[in-house]
């Protein structure tokens, strides 16, 4: 079972408009990708993703689940959004109150079923969750969680781990600060299936006991078996601007954490069949990732690229984030920025062009490392110039800045319109 009805509210304007999981990650994929080939590089062909915040995207993404193998007579993937019936409360409360609310599915499997995988459907990984589950039954465990070891700046964000010399967990603490520990869970169990039912059913009755985290596992401690499994190999969550693009930077280092090439894990996503990647007489790539479609006549230098990018003669993006179809025309500057689906900058456009920056005003604690994003279907004049941690959702015209030759978004500020939306073929 798959949690993907994140709001994601941390990333800004890149999930105003789809859910946490749908958003693009390293080009051609999207995060939930991730996960959905975990499983099925694990054996794993009965899935069922548990949808709430704007899941439309998300739901035409995974479609019937043909590019990871999912469209099977037995088994393959289920889209289960929240719904009104006489005894539930419609809206997800939590996690654990999610699976709670389609714990029917569970009960219902056959009896040769015996574990239940709940995994979140925004991080990004690779993970054999086959052998998680061998670890959970070789210690006869009620529930394993999935924990990895980050740096200790990032712990106090995440649920903080102790394990004791078995490997079982001996404290489970959501979000301390200070961090207790730099072993984190990944947010992913695995539970018995009839130790699942069991437990929710006494969990989540009442008001209480709605997050796997925060509740049901804490109180679990001193009489279940609960053990603790550690990934060794690359894991993010990024679920914070900073993180998102951090993780893209990984991606285009000379020896990536992780390998988006190898054969046995392959990460399958939806075939967006385009041509393949076109560079002008005067182009230049250094490190970079370019997806299929893409036509490059200018300059792109550490950046990641997805489907359909257009990049003119005389353009240069750097250490950047460019989402499906954006046209960016002829002498812009990109730099640290992180531009989404069918943006159309105009010529001479300069974007992320300061060095020195404050936190964003509107959002300063989701815009504060020196990113700038630009939000879909937005567009931006000719000349406009954008500093630092700038946020653009909308339609920019040049009227919107009457004293001013051309739009300028100082760093921190936030341009917010309200307009139709245009879109650039």
């Amino acid at each position: 079972m798959i949690l993907a009805g994140g709001a994601g509210e941390r990333l800004s304007v890149l999930s105003a408009e789809r859910a946490k999981p749908a958003i693009p990650f390293a080009g051609k994929y999207r995060i939930i990708d991730f996960v959905l080939s975990n499983c099925v590089n694990s054996g794993i062909y009965k899935v069922a993703v548990i949808t709430q915040y704007n899941p439309r995207s998300l739901a035409e993404h995974i479609g019937i689940g043909k590019p990871w193998d999912l469209v099977r007579m037995d088994g393959g993937v289920s889209l289960l959004q929240p719904y009104l019936g006489r005894e539930n409360r419609g809206w997800y409360r939590g996690t654990a109150d999610a699976v709670f609310h389609n714990l029917y599915l569970v009960g219902r499997q056959p009896a040769d079923v015996e574990q239940v995988l709940i995994l979140a459907g925004d991080h990004v990984y690779i993970m054999q969750y086959d052998q998680m589950i061998a670890f959970h039954q070789d210690n006869k465990a009620d529930i394993t969680i999935g924990v990895v070891e980050v740096p200790w700046e990032e712990a106090s964000r995440m649920g903080n781990i102790l394990l004791n010399e078995e490997g079982r967990v001996t404290s489970f603490v959501e979000k301390p600060d200070p961090a207790q520990s730099n072993l984190v869970s990944m947010g992913i169990y695995v539970f018995n299936k009839d130790f699942l039912i069991d437990c929710l059913e006494q969990h989540c009755r009442g008001e209480e006991g709605l997050d796997f985290g925060r509740d049901i596992i804490p109180a679990l401690l001193g009489t279940a078996r609960v053990f603790g499994y550690t990934l060794r190999n690359y894991w993010r969550d990024v679920g914070t601007i900073e993180a998102y693009f951090k993780a893209h930077m990984d991606l285009i280092t000379d020896l990536p954490p992780f390998n988006l090439y190898d054969p046995q894990m392959r990460i399958y996503t939806v075939d967006q069949r385009m041509p393949p990647v076109k560079l002008g007489p005067e182009a230049s790539v250094q490190r970079s990732l370019i997806s299929n479609g893409c036509i490059i006549n200018g300059k792109v230098v550490n950046s990641v690229l997805s489907p359909g990018v257009y990049v003119e003669k005389g353009a240069r993006v750097s250490n950047s984030i460019i989402f499906n179809d954006t046209y960016i025309e002829a002498d812009c500057v990109i730099d640290h920025c992180i531009i989404d689906k069918h943006v159309g900058v105009e010529h001479d456009c300069c974007l992320g062009c300061e060095q020195d920056y404050t936190p964003n005003q509107e959002e300063p604690e989701h815009l504060k490392s020196g990113i700038t994003v630009v939000g879909k279907g937005a567009h931006l004049p000719p000349g406009t110039i954008a500093g630092r941690n700038v946020k653009i959702e909308c339609w920019v015209e040049p009227a919107d800045f009457p004293d001013l030759f051309a739009p300028f978004c100082a760093s921190g500020t936030t341009v917010k319109r309200k307009t139709p939306q245009r879109f650039r073929i």
